[in-house]
């Protein structure tokens, strides 16, 4: 796939009630969409993993159109967030009729249409799994064994994760075939090297976003896992979601960033703590290129 990014949104809403009271959420605009992934085409970026899912308004048809108008390789997400979003769509749901929308989702086409996903995200939320996000996380991992494709997880605030695990297991599921995201949100190093160990991926993300924590924190969270020798397990991403995220709507820093300052600025800092260049380049291309690419592939069922 070459550089890819392992997190974003491109035309993507909440639920209306959500879209009403924070419409900063609502990036619905194609041109738009199509301008910002322009700005990271520029800056090297050749893929990425669109993480809308179905409570969170994917467009599958824009994407596509997207992907067609800028060149870089789109990512499309089956299944479904977290439970503030999907409770109560999903209150009647069994996990046989959730399973069977993603499995759908990833053979067939999303949404009616014949544009096929490629990643299954489930999520959960603050400290807490409710009814209905269990029975999704259940339905995602017995889509993931159908078909081969890999799991996602959101997690809210970082939190969540060793129960989340803890279920997956129960479905027979490969750790080494799931990501979770947001994980920077609870910068401990001591847990995610603990999801490391189960061969799982965590999906760094929020860089730029200094509202939650500094660049330096989740800078000092990513070269402690690489030199505790879990860097073949990171992929990066920005979850740059928001209007006020994105240059195109008169935000920032966009999509741009990781690819461009983001990266000058992680390479000083590794040059600075004594990193060889040819090292720096090694971590690069792997965080950027050989992981995704791992990741993001699709296995044999099992």
């Amino acid at each position: 796939m070459g550089f890819t990014y392992a997190h974003e949104h491109l035309v993507a809403s909440p639920p209306a009630w959500m879209a009403e009271r924070d419409p900063d959420l609502v990036i619905l605009d194609e041109e738009k969409a199509v301008a910002e992934t322009l700005l990271a085409r520029d800056v090297g970026v050749e893929a990425m993993y669109e993480a809308s899912a179905w409570d969170y308004g994917r467009d599958p048809l824009a994407l596509r159109r997207i992907s067609e108008r800028t060149g870089v390789r789109i990512i499309g997400c089956a299944g479904f967030n977290k439970g503030r979003w999907f409770d109560d769509l999903l209150a009647d749901w069994s996990v046989d009729r959730l399973e069977e929308q993603i499995v759908a989702d990833i053979t067939t086409g999303m949404d009616g249409t014949d544009v096929r996903a490629g990643v299954i995200k489930f999520g959960t939320g603050y400290n807490h799994i409710s009814p209905v996000e269990e029975r999704v996380l259940r339905a995602a991992a017995r889509a993931h064994r159908r078909t081969g494709a890999p799991l996602h997880g959101h997690t809210e605030t970082g939190t969540m994760v060793p129960e989340q695990l803890a279920l997956l297991r129960e479905e027979g599921v490969d750790t080494r075939r799931v990501g979770f995201v947001h994980v920077t949100r609870n910068p401990d190093p001591w847990l995610h090297r603990e999801i490391a160990k189960t061969g799982a991926y965590l999906c760094y993300d929020g860089f730029s976003k200094i509202k939650y924590l500094p660049e330096s924190v989740r800078i000092d969270l990513l070269i402690h896992l690489i030199e505790a020798g879990y860097e073949r397990q990171v992929v990066i991403g920005g979850d740059l979601a928001r209007r006020t995220d994105l240059t195109t709507y008169t935000g920032g820093p966009g999509l741009g960033y990781i690819a461009g300052p983001w990266l000058r600025r992680f390479r000083t800092e590794l040059a600075e703590r004594g990193y060889e260049e040819a090292r720096v380049k090694e971590i690069v291309q792997r965080l950027f290129i050989d992981n995704p690419a791992t990741y993001f592939d699709m296995v044999p069922s099992y």
